[in-house]
Protein backbone atom coordinates (compact mmCIF):
# COMPACT_ATOMS: atom_id res chain seq x y z
CA UNK A 1 0.00 0.00 0.00
CA UNK A 2 1.28 3.49 -0.88
CA UNK A 3 -0.38 7.06 -0.30
CA UNK A 4 -0.77 9.19 -3.19
CA UNK A 5 -2.20 12.64 -2.03
CA UNK A 6 -3.22 10.88 1.49
CA UNK A 7 -5.32 8.29 -0.12
CA UNK A 8 -4.43 4.71 0.28
CA UNK A 9 -3.66 2.93 -3.01
CA UNK A 10 -3.23 -0.89 -3.15
CA UNK A 11 -1.41 -2.33 -6.60
CA UNK A 12 -0.96 -0.06 -9.79
CA UNK A 13 -2.76 1.53 -11.68
CA UNK A 14 -3.09 3.82 -14.98
CA UNK A 15 -2.54 7.67 -14.32
CA UNK A 16 -5.84 7.97 -15.51
CA UNK A 17 -7.45 5.97 -12.61
CA UNK A 18 -5.24 7.66 -10.29
CA UNK A 19 -7.00 11.41 -11.21
CA UNK A 20 -9.96 10.03 -10.90
CA UNK A 21 -9.77 8.66 -7.48
CA UNK A 22 -8.69 12.06 -6.49
CA UNK A 23 -11.02 13.99 -8.16
CA UNK A 24 -13.52 11.71 -6.00
CA UNK A 25 -11.91 12.72 -2.69
CA UNK A 26 -12.26 16.70 -2.86
CA UNK A 27 -15.67 15.92 -2.28
CA UNK A 28 -15.26 12.77 -0.47
CA UNK A 29 -14.43 12.69 3.71
CA UNK A 30 -12.53 9.45 2.72
CA UNK A 31 -11.42 7.47 -0.21
CA UNK A 32 -9.39 4.19 -0.51
CA UNK A 33 -8.49 2.27 -4.36
CA UNK A 34 -8.48 -0.89 -4.59
CA UNK A 35 -5.36 -3.10 -6.86
CA UNK A 36 -8.20 -4.37 -8.98
CA UNK A 37 -8.61 -0.55 -10.04
CA UNK A 38 -9.49 1.21 -13.59
CA UNK A 39 -11.59 3.73 -14.35
CA UNK A 40 -15.13 4.00 -14.21
CA UNK A 41 -18.45 5.67 -14.97
CA UNK A 42 -17.18 8.99 -12.47
CA UNK A 43 -15.65 7.12 -9.83
CA UNK A 44 -13.07 4.12 -10.54
CA UNK A 45 -13.70 0.90 -10.27
CA UNK A 46 -11.76 -0.25 -7.50
CA UNK A 47 -12.84 2.60 -5.24
CA UNK A 48 -14.12 3.20 -2.15
CA UNK A 49 -15.53 6.78 -1.11
CA UNK A 50 -17.08 7.83 2.26
CA UNK A 51 -18.74 10.74 3.18
CA UNK A 52 -20.12 11.65 6.85
CA UNK A 53 -23.49 13.13 5.70
CA UNK A 54 -23.27 12.42 2.21
CA UNK A 55 -23.99 9.67 -0.51
CA UNK A 56 -22.86 8.99 -4.28
CA UNK A 57 -25.20 8.11 -6.76
CA UNK A 58 -22.71 8.09 -9.40
CA UNK A 59 -20.49 5.76 -6.85
CA UNK A 60 -22.54 3.13 -6.29
CA UNK A 61 -22.72 3.59 -10.02
CA UNK A 62 -25.51 2.19 -12.60
CA UNK A 63 -25.14 -1.36 -10.90
CA UNK A 64 -26.61 -0.94 -7.75
CA UNK A 65 -25.88 -3.80 -5.94
CA UNK A 66 -23.72 -5.62 -8.46
CA UNK A 67 -22.35 -8.37 -6.00
CA UNK A 68 -20.69 -11.95 -6.06
CA UNK A 69 -22.37 -15.00 -4.23
CA UNK A 70 -20.45 -18.57 -3.77
CA UNK A 71 -22.24 -21.89 -2.64
CA UNK A 72 -20.59 -25.04 -1.83
CA UNK A 73 -22.40 -28.46 -2.64
CA UNK A 74 -22.18 -31.46 -1.21
CA UNK A 75 -20.76 -32.62 -4.24
CA UNK A 76 -17.37 -33.95 -5.29
CA UNK A 77 -15.88 -32.82 -8.60
CA UNK A 78 -15.26 -36.18 -9.88
CA UNK A 79 -18.83 -36.60 -10.38
CA UNK A 80 -19.02 -32.44 -12.18
CA UNK A 81 -16.27 -33.35 -14.61
CA UNK A 82 -17.61 -36.31 -16.69
CA UNK A 83 -20.97 -34.78 -16.42
CA UNK A 84 -19.63 -31.18 -17.42
CA UNK A 85 -20.90 -30.27 -21.15
CA UNK A 86 -24.49 -31.23 -20.52
CA UNK A 87 -24.31 -29.52 -17.35
CA UNK A 88 -23.08 -26.39 -18.93
CA UNK A 89 -25.80 -27.21 -21.60
CA UNK A 90 -28.69 -27.24 -19.20
CA UNK A 91 -27.15 -23.98 -17.51
CA UNK A 92 -27.18 -22.18 -20.66
CA UNK A 93 -30.61 -23.10 -21.46
CA UNK A 94 -32.67 -22.66 -18.23
CA UNK A 95 -30.45 -19.17 -17.12
CA UNK A 96 -31.13 -15.96 -19.13
CA UNK A 97 -27.72 -14.41 -20.05
CA UNK A 98 -27.72 -10.92 -22.05
CA UNK A 99 -29.50 -7.09 -21.79
CA UNK A 100 -33.39 -7.02 -21.37
CA UNK A 101 -33.79 -11.12 -21.07
CA UNK A 102 -36.63 -11.70 -19.20
CA UNK A 103 -36.76 -15.19 -17.02
CA UNK A 104 -37.92 -18.35 -18.52
CA UNK A 105 -39.46 -19.21 -15.22
CA UNK A 106 -41.01 -16.33 -13.25
CA UNK A 107 -40.09 -16.03 -9.92
CA UNK A 108 -42.49 -14.69 -6.64
CA UNK A 109 -40.64 -12.90 -3.74
CA UNK A 110 -41.95 -11.06 -1.05
CA UNK A 111 -39.89 -7.62 -1.87
CA UNK A 112 -41.67 -7.65 -5.38
CA UNK A 113 -44.75 -7.16 -3.33
CA UNK A 114 -46.02 -3.83 -4.11
CA UNK A 115 -46.63 -2.93 -0.05
CA UNK A 116 -42.99 -3.49 0.01
CA UNK A 117 -40.76 -0.20 1.64
CA UNK A 118 -39.40 1.52 -1.79
CA UNK A 119 -42.00 0.73 -4.46
CA UNK A 120 -43.83 3.93 -3.46
CA UNK A 121 -41.07 5.81 -4.94
CA UNK A 122 -41.36 8.20 -8.15
CA UNK A 123 -38.03 6.06 -9.48
CA UNK A 124 -38.78 2.93 -8.54
CA UNK A 125 -43.24 2.27 -9.27
CA UNK A 126 -42.57 2.25 -12.90
CA UNK A 127 -40.02 -0.29 -12.70
CA UNK A 128 -41.68 -3.13 -10.77
CA UNK A 129 -43.04 -4.94 -13.39
CA UNK A 130 -39.63 -4.63 -15.20
CA UNK A 131 -37.89 -5.92 -11.95
CA UNK A 132 -40.02 -8.68 -11.85
CA UNK A 133 -39.91 -10.24 -15.28
CA UNK A 134 -35.63 -10.25 -14.94
CA UNK A 135 -35.85 -11.85 -11.64
CA UNK A 136 -32.92 -14.17 -11.75
CA UNK A 137 -31.82 -13.00 -14.84
CA UNK A 138 -27.46 -12.38 -15.61
CA UNK A 139 -27.03 -9.74 -18.05
CA UNK A 140 -24.14 -9.18 -20.42
CA UNK A 141 -21.08 -7.74 -20.00
CA UNK A 142 -18.38 -9.76 -17.61
CA UNK A 143 -21.66 -11.15 -15.32
CA UNK A 144 -21.64 -15.21 -15.36
CA UNK A 145 -22.71 -18.80 -13.93
CA UNK A 146 -19.51 -20.71 -13.13
CA UNK A 147 -18.70 -24.14 -11.38
CA UNK A 148 -15.95 -24.44 -9.62
CA UNK A 149 -13.61 -26.98 -7.41
CA UNK A 150 -11.86 -26.32 -4.47
CA UNK A 151 -8.78 -27.24 -2.97
CA UNK A 152 -10.57 -30.72 -1.36
CA UNK A 153 -12.76 -31.75 -4.72
CA UNK A 154 -15.85 -30.30 -3.83
CA UNK A 155 -17.89 -28.31 -6.11
CA UNK A 156 -18.61 -24.24 -5.97
CA UNK A 157 -21.11 -22.28 -7.82
CA UNK A 158 -20.41 -18.92 -8.32
CA UNK A 159 -22.49 -16.20 -9.74
CA UNK A 160 -21.66 -12.09 -10.46
CA UNK A 161 -24.70 -9.67 -10.79
CA UNK A 162 -26.71 -6.65 -9.96
CA UNK A 163 -29.72 -5.60 -10.04
CA UNK A 164 -30.55 -5.97 -13.70
CA UNK A 165 -32.64 -3.04 -15.81
CA UNK A 166 -34.61 -2.25 -12.36
CA UNK A 167 -31.05 -1.20 -10.41
CA UNK A 168 -30.11 0.46 -14.30
CA UNK A 169 -33.44 2.62 -14.28
CA UNK A 170 -33.52 3.71 -10.70
CA UNK A 171 -30.01 5.03 -10.80
CA UNK A 172 -30.57 6.92 -14.38
CA UNK A 173 -33.50 8.33 -12.37
CA UNK A 174 -31.48 9.76 -9.66
CA UNK A 175 -28.77 10.94 -11.52
CA UNK A 176 -31.07 12.69 -13.76
CA UNK A 177 -33.20 14.25 -11.05
CA UNK A 178 -29.40 15.34 -9.32
CA UNK A 179 -28.34 17.02 -12.42
CA UNK A 180 -25.53 14.97 -12.57
CA UNK A 181 -21.95 15.47 -15.02
CA UNK A 182 -22.41 13.17 -17.77
CA UNK A 183 -19.19 11.03 -18.25
CA UNK A 184 -16.47 9.03 -16.96
CA UNK A 185 -13.55 11.88 -15.82
CA UNK A 186 -16.14 14.09 -14.16
CA UNK A 187 -16.71 14.72 -10.21
CA UNK A 188 -19.29 12.02 -9.05
CA UNK A 189 -22.86 13.12 -8.33
CA UNK A 190 -23.03 14.05 -4.24
CA UNK A 191 -26.15 14.27 -2.32
CA UNK A 192 -27.09 15.62 1.23
CA UNK A 193 -28.26 11.76 2.64
CA UNK A 194 -30.41 14.04 5.08
CA UNK A 195 -31.94 15.73 2.01
CA UNK A 196 -35.17 14.30 -0.07
CA UNK A 197 -33.51 13.09 -2.83
CA UNK A 198 -30.81 11.82 -0.73
CA UNK A 199 -33.20 10.09 1.55
CA UNK A 200 -35.51 8.85 -1.45
CA UNK A 201 -31.76 7.59 -3.26
CA UNK A 202 -30.99 5.66 -0.37
CA UNK A 203 -34.31 3.95 -0.22
CA UNK A 204 -34.31 2.83 -3.81
CA UNK A 205 -30.71 1.70 -3.03
CA UNK A 206 -31.78 -0.26 -0.61
CA UNK A 207 -34.70 -1.44 -2.95
CA UNK A 208 -32.36 -2.39 -5.74
CA UNK A 209 -29.84 -4.53 -2.80
CA UNK A 210 -32.77 -6.55 -1.82
CA UNK A 211 -33.72 -7.70 -5.47
CA UNK A 212 -29.89 -7.99 -6.49
CA UNK A 213 -29.66 -10.74 -3.23
CA UNK A 214 -33.18 -12.14 -4.25
CA UNK A 215 -31.48 -12.91 -7.96
CA UNK A 216 -28.07 -14.31 -6.47
CA UNK A 217 -29.90 -16.53 -4.46
CA UNK A 218 -32.81 -17.98 -7.10
CA UNK A 219 -29.56 -18.49 -9.91
CA UNK A 220 -27.46 -20.27 -7.09
CA UNK A 221 -30.18 -22.12 -5.91
CA UNK A 222 -31.47 -23.43 -9.61
CA UNK A 223 -27.98 -24.36 -10.83
CA UNK A 224 -27.87 -26.52 -7.58
CA UNK A 225 -31.36 -27.97 -8.81
CA UNK A 226 -29.64 -28.79 -12.12
CA UNK A 227 -26.52 -30.51 -10.48
CA UNK A 228 -28.74 -32.71 -8.31
CA UNK A 229 -26.99 -31.35 -4.88
CA UNK A 230 -27.72 -29.51 -1.86
CA UNK A 231 -26.31 -26.22 -0.65
CA UNK A 232 -23.82 -26.82 2.61
CA UNK A 233 -22.36 -23.20 2.67
CA UNK A 234 -23.28 -19.79 1.24
CA UNK A 235 -21.08 -16.97 1.32
CA UNK A 236 -22.54 -13.36 -0.26
CA UNK A 237 -21.76 -10.04 -0.90
CA UNK A 238 -22.76 -6.53 -3.19
CA UNK A 239 -19.91 -4.67 -4.02
CA UNK A 240 -21.70 -1.60 -5.85
CA UNK A 241 -23.44 -0.25 -2.87
CA UNK A 242 -23.12 2.44 0.04
CA UNK A 243 -23.38 1.06 3.36
CA UNK A 244 -24.17 3.35 6.81
CA UNK A 245 -20.64 2.42 9.28
CA UNK A 246 -18.63 2.88 11.61
CA UNK A 247 -15.24 3.57 10.96
CA UNK A 248 -12.52 5.22 13.91
CA UNK A 249 -15.57 6.30 15.94
CA UNK A 250 -16.88 8.07 13.59
CA UNK A 251 -20.28 7.38 11.08
CA UNK A 252 -20.39 7.56 7.25
CA UNK A 253 -21.83 6.59 3.81
CA UNK A 254 -19.48 3.75 2.86
CA UNK A 255 -19.72 3.60 -1.03
CA UNK A 256 -17.39 0.61 -2.33
CA UNK A 257 -17.54 0.70 -6.05
CA UNK A 258 -15.96 -2.59 -6.95
CA UNK A 259 -14.64 -3.49 -3.95
CA UNK A 260 -16.00 -5.99 -1.17
CA UNK A 261 -16.62 -5.53 2.02
CA UNK A 262 -13.38 -7.20 4.28
CA UNK A 263 -14.18 -6.19 7.66
CA UNK A 264 -12.44 -9.25 10.17
CA UNK A 265 -14.21 -12.70 9.48
CA UNK A 266 -16.40 -11.18 6.78
CA UNK A 267 -15.80 -13.97 3.86
CA UNK A 268 -16.00 -12.80 0.21
CA UNK A 269 -15.63 -14.79 -2.99
CA UNK A 270 -13.90 -13.18 -5.52
CA UNK A 271 -13.41 -14.51 -8.72
CA UNK A 272 -10.36 -14.01 -11.72
CA UNK A 273 -10.85 -14.88 -15.35
CA UNK A 274 -12.56 -17.19 -17.08
CA UNK A 275 -9.38 -19.80 -16.95
CA UNK A 276 -8.03 -19.00 -13.90
CA UNK A 277 -8.52 -19.32 -10.00
CA UNK A 278 -11.19 -17.50 -8.14
CA UNK A 279 -11.07 -17.28 -4.31
CA UNK A 280 -12.88 -17.33 -1.15
CA UNK A 281 -11.28 -15.04 1.56
CA UNK A 282 -11.87 -13.16 4.77
CA UNK A 283 -10.69 -9.73 6.32
CA UNK A 284 -8.54 -9.80 8.54
CA UNK A 285 -8.05 -6.82 10.91
CA UNK A 286 -4.95 -4.35 10.72
CA UNK A 287 -3.66 -0.63 10.25
CA UNK A 288 -3.78 -1.23 6.52
CA UNK A 289 -7.44 -2.67 6.82
CA UNK A 290 -8.74 0.31 8.44
CA UNK A 291 -7.11 2.17 5.96
CA UNK A 292 -9.00 0.32 3.41
CA UNK A 293 -12.28 0.99 5.51
CA UNK A 294 -12.47 -2.61 5.79
CA UNK A 295 -12.86 -3.12 1.83
CA UNK A 296 -10.93 -5.61 -1.17
CA UNK A 297 -10.92 -6.17 -4.17
CA UNK A 298 -14.37 -7.71 -6.32
CA UNK A 299 -11.89 -9.03 -8.96
CA UNK A 300 -9.13 -9.36 -10.97
CA UNK A 301 -9.19 -5.67 -12.72
CA UNK A 302 -9.06 -4.83 -16.04
CA UNK A 303 -5.65 -3.89 -18.11
CA UNK A 304 -7.50 -3.71 -21.59
CA UNK A 305 -10.68 -1.84 -22.29
CA UNK A 306 -13.57 -3.59 -24.74
CA UNK A 307 -12.59 -1.69 -27.70
CA UNK A 308 -9.31 -2.33 -27.29
CA UNK A 309 -9.63 -5.86 -27.43
CA UNK A 310 -11.98 -6.31 -29.99
CA UNK A 311 -10.95 -3.60 -32.17
CA UNK A 312 -13.58 -0.77 -34.39
CA UNK A 313 -14.56 -1.37 -36.91
CA UNK A 314 -17.57 1.08 -39.46
CA UNK A 315 -20.47 -1.01 -39.42
CA UNK A 316 -21.49 0.69 -42.71
CA UNK A 317 -18.43 0.14 -44.85
CA UNK A 318 -16.72 -2.57 -42.71
CA UNK A 319 -13.44 -0.70 -42.51
CA UNK A 320 -11.07 -1.53 -39.85
CA UNK A 321 -10.58 1.52 -37.63
CA UNK A 322 -8.86 -0.10 -34.51
CA UNK A 323 -7.71 -3.64 -35.49
CA UNK A 324 -8.33 -5.92 -32.71
CA UNK A 325 -5.51 -6.89 -29.67
CA UNK A 326 -7.61 -10.00 -29.06
CA UNK A 327 -9.26 -12.53 -31.32
CA UNK A 328 -11.55 -15.42 -30.85
CA UNK A 329 -8.72 -18.34 -31.04
CA UNK A 330 -6.42 -16.24 -28.52
CA UNK A 331 -9.78 -16.77 -26.09
CA UNK A 332 -10.44 -20.40 -26.94
CA UNK A 333 -6.40 -21.46 -26.73
CA UNK A 334 -6.51 -19.96 -22.47
CA UNK A 335 -9.98 -21.44 -22.04
CA UNK A 336 -9.04 -24.76 -23.51
CA UNK A 337 -5.48 -25.02 -21.57
CA UNK A 338 -7.47 -24.30 -18.99
CA UNK A 339 -9.93 -27.13 -19.72
CA UNK A 340 -13.02 -25.24 -19.14
CA UNK A 341 -16.17 -25.96 -20.69
CA UNK A 342 -17.39 -22.34 -21.78
CA UNK A 343 -20.61 -21.01 -23.01
CA UNK A 344 -20.89 -17.82 -24.54
CA UNK A 345 -18.20 -14.40 -23.70
CA UNK A 346 -16.72 -12.46 -26.20
CA UNK A 347 -12.84 -11.69 -26.69
CA UNK A 348 -13.30 -8.47 -24.09
CA UNK A 349 -13.88 -10.94 -21.77
CA UNK A 350 -10.93 -12.90 -22.77
CA UNK A 351 -7.79 -13.75 -19.61
CA UNK A 352 -5.98 -11.35 -21.97
CA UNK A 353 -7.81 -8.43 -20.57
CA UNK A 354 -7.51 -9.05 -17.02
CA UNK A 355 -4.85 -8.44 -14.08
CA UNK A 356 -3.83 -11.68 -12.37
CA UNK A 357 -6.28 -12.46 -9.87
CA UNK A 358 -3.07 -13.99 -7.35
CA UNK A 359 -1.42 -10.78 -7.91
CA UNK A 360 -4.18 -8.56 -7.27
CA UNK A 361 -5.03 -10.67 -4.00
CA UNK A 362 -1.04 -10.11 -3.12
CA UNK A 363 -1.45 -6.28 -2.71
CA UNK A 364 -3.69 -6.68 -0.10
CA UNK A 365 -1.86 -9.65 2.16
CA UNK A 366 -1.79 -7.32 4.93
CA UNK A 367 -5.88 -6.73 4.70
CA UNK A 368 -7.22 -10.19 3.71
CA UNK A 369 -6.56 -13.95 3.66
CA UNK A 370 -7.53 -16.98 0.99
CA UNK A 371 -9.50 -19.79 2.25
CA UNK A 372 -9.85 -21.39 -0.47
CA UNK A 373 -9.09 -21.39 -4.32
CA UNK A 374 -11.66 -22.26 -7.12
CA UNK A 375 -10.50 -23.80 -10.19
CA UNK A 376 -12.80 -23.14 -13.21
CA UNK A 377 -14.74 -25.87 -14.64
CA UNK A 378 -17.55 -24.72 -16.39
CA UNK A 379 -18.20 -20.63 -17.27
CA UNK A 380 -21.65 -19.28 -18.67
CA UNK A 381 -21.69 -15.80 -20.10
CA UNK A 382 -23.48 -14.23 -22.68
CA UNK A 383 -22.75 -14.06 -25.90
CA UNK A 384 -20.20 -11.73 -27.54
CA UNK A 385 -23.13 -9.91 -29.69
CA UNK A 386 -24.58 -8.33 -26.23
CA UNK A 387 -24.64 -4.61 -25.94
CA UNK A 388 -24.10 -2.71 -22.77
CA UNK A 389 -22.89 0.90 -22.38
CA UNK A 390 -22.20 0.21 -19.19
CA UNK A 391 -19.98 -3.11 -18.97
CA UNK A 392 -17.86 -2.61 -15.85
Amino acid sequence: MKLIANIPVWGEHEEKTINQIKTCARTADRAALMADGHLGYAVPIGGVVAYKDAISPSGVGFDIACGNKAVRLDMPGSELRPRIAAIMDDIWSTISFGVGRKNNEPVEHAMLERDHPGWDLEATSPLRQKAAIQLGTIGSGNHYVDLFTDEHDRVWIGVHFGSRGFGHGVATWFLKAADAKDGMEVEPCVLDAQSDLGEQYIRGMTLAGEYAYAGRDWVCDRVARLLGAPIVESIHNHHNFAWREEHDGEQYWVVRKGATPAFPGQKGFVGGTMAEPAVILEGIDSEESKQALYSTVHGAGRVMGRREATGITDRKTGEVKRPAKVTREMLNEKVASANVELRGAGVDESPHCYKRLNEVVAAHSNTVRILHTLTPVGVAMAGANEWDPYKD
